[in-house]
């Protein structure tokens, strides 16, 4: 449940951030470093209310480590290339993140590579190809460019390298101790880059409906889907937590074309059935037997 509210989450998202950007009023760098900001404030609040709990010393850098991989590259990347990607073709890319998973468990895990699997990877692939390929023939209000999709598909990594590599550590830890150190980390690498322009910014110029969507970012997107996640990270298997995701495209493909941000495209659907189909694939493959 917490899993699958959190990737709820995550499909809504992708359709205010992509309008909360596109006017360019606040930089993604800007944009994050007010996420780390407000979510980490809560979380750190919150904490005065728990039990204390002690971070032993040699976890700090782990932490440091799962903060720049599982929310600094992976957020920026996406607010990166939000604005060059259109919200159907970024949902589309965002379903191959449990392959991504798969090959990490592979790694870290010792899960088997069948064929199978290899044959699941190949479709979603040949998926992504044809995306990459079809879309300068994209109908509709936005284009999606060769920049938007490698950003989408580095977000996709780094998190599916968060799951597999740090689910020891997240569930040594509560997720509000885990959390706070998370933020705040993000926190500290990212406001020298981007502390003059919040400074600077003209709050009372933005238009209140994207106050609006920069709060939902902040409050929904980031506090309680980060607070979420672990909750299911501590419960089940990284691969497992990534089937999730399948939630969010069909979310956002559906209020984007509601919406009219684009239009339903036969070259999409394509795109989509390959990569989904691989994804599933490889989903159903047999893997280690625990």
């Amino acid at each position: 449940m917490a899993c699958f509210l959190a990737y709820a989450i995550f499909g809504f998202n992708i359709i205010v951030c992509k309008d909360l950007t596109a006017g360019r009023l606040i930089s993604p760098l800007a944009i994050f470093t007010l996420r780390s900001v407000g979510a980490g404030a809560l979380f750190w609040l919150i904490s005065l209310f728990t039990p204390k709990e002690k971070v032993e010393r040699k976890d700090y850098v782990r932490i440091f480590a799962a903060s720049m991989l599982g929310f600094f590259v992976c957020q920026v990347t996406f607010l990166a290339g939000i604005p060059h990607i259109t919200p159907m073709d970024c949902s589309v890319l965002s379903a191959i993140s449990p392959i991504y998973t798969m090959i990490i468990a592979a790694i870290a895990l010792k899960e088997p590579i069948t064929w199978q699997k290899a044959g699941g990877v190949a479709i979603s692939f040949a998926g992504i190809i044809y995306l990459i390929v079809s879309r300068s023939s994209a109908v509709g209000t936005a284009e999606t460019s060769l920049f938007g999709i490698l950003m989408l598909i580095l977000n996709s990594l780094s998190f599916s390298l968060y799951l597999g590599i740090f689910k020891p550590l997240i569930g040594k830890y509560s997720v509000v101790t885990f959390m706070k150190w998370i933020f705040l980390f993000a926190f500290v690498v990212s406001a020298p880059f981007s502390a003059v322009e919040i400074v600077t910014l003209d709050f009372g110029s933005i238009p209140a409906i994207q106050i609006a969507e920069l709060a939902f970012l902040i409050f929904c997107a980031t506090f309680i889907t980060y607070f979420l996640i672990p909750v299911g990270q501590k419960r089940i298997r990284p691969t497992l937590v990534s089937m999730y995701s399948y939630v969010q495209p069909i979310i956002a493909i559906v209020i984007s074309i509601t919406v009219g941000m684009e239009m339903l495209t036969w070259q999409k659907v394509l795109a989509a059935v390959m990569v989904f189909g691989g994804v599933v694939v490889v989903s159903y493959s047999k893997g280690r037997v625990e």
